[in-house]
């Protein structure tokens, strides 16, 4: 008896602290909004879905190329299931194709696999793990496939690219690495004659 005498006063102090309690209003989570195919008094014919303005430009992508979530279309979505079937890179390896790659590779691959990608970018001099070099025999021979795999998946410490690297922009990096391979390990025989020219001109010549 005593004790339930004793925690009637404790019983009411927390129900009055309960009482004050009320759930916090989160604006960008509680936004004011219409549910998908909800009606809508605001518009004439009280539908709460609007078409696009004309000249709408879509944004993202997707397999709905026909909604009002901006998808870019059916024909990009083909070209990304293309180009993540192929085992070769698809692509005619160009000019624009590489200048494309080494612009992704100098946003998403260099800070660790370094400008020539020798595996000794800045973030591991800061001492994150060092990636295998390009330009080691095993890199070298494998496959294109492997070096795609790779970006889209991960490997080791390398998180997956999958979400921010698009599959075309995969392949186009795929082909700078093997530029990177070549400009690394071509034969000076190789070289234009105006470049091999250059190269025999500097100290200690060609190899």
């Amino acid at each position: 008896m005593k004790t339930s005498v004793c925690l009637l006063p404790l019983l009411g102090l927390l129900s009055s602290l309960l009482s004050g309690c009320e759930r916090a209003k989160q604006d960008m989570y509680d936004q004011p909004r219409y549910k998908t195919f909800s009606a809508a008094k605001l518009f004439p014919d009280g539908a709460s879905a609007r078409t696009p303005p004309p000249g709408t430009q879509p944004r993202a992508r997707g397999a709905f190329a026909d909604s009002t979530g901006g998808r870019a279309g059916a024909q990009a979505v083909q070209a990304d299931l293309a180009a993540e079937r192929a085992q070769t890179n698809p692509y005619p390896v160009d000019l624009r194709l590489l200048e494309r790659g080494r612009d992704r590779y100098m946003i998403y691959c260099m800070p660790c696999h370094s400008p020539v990608g020798d595996g000794d970018g800045l973030v591991v001099r800061r001492g994150f793990p060092a990636p295998p070099s390009y330009h080691q025999e095993r890199l070298r021979k494998a496959p294109d496939r492997h070096l795609y795999d790779v970006i889209t998946q991960g490997y080791g410490v390398m998180v997956p690219y999958a979400d921010r690297v698009e599959p075309a922009d995969r392949w186009a990096i795929v082909a700078f690495i093997r530029a990177l391979q070549l400009s690394q390990n071509a034969p000076a025989d190789s070289l234009p004659p105006a470049l091999k020219a250059r190269l025999d001109a500097q100290p200690g010549g060609a190899p």
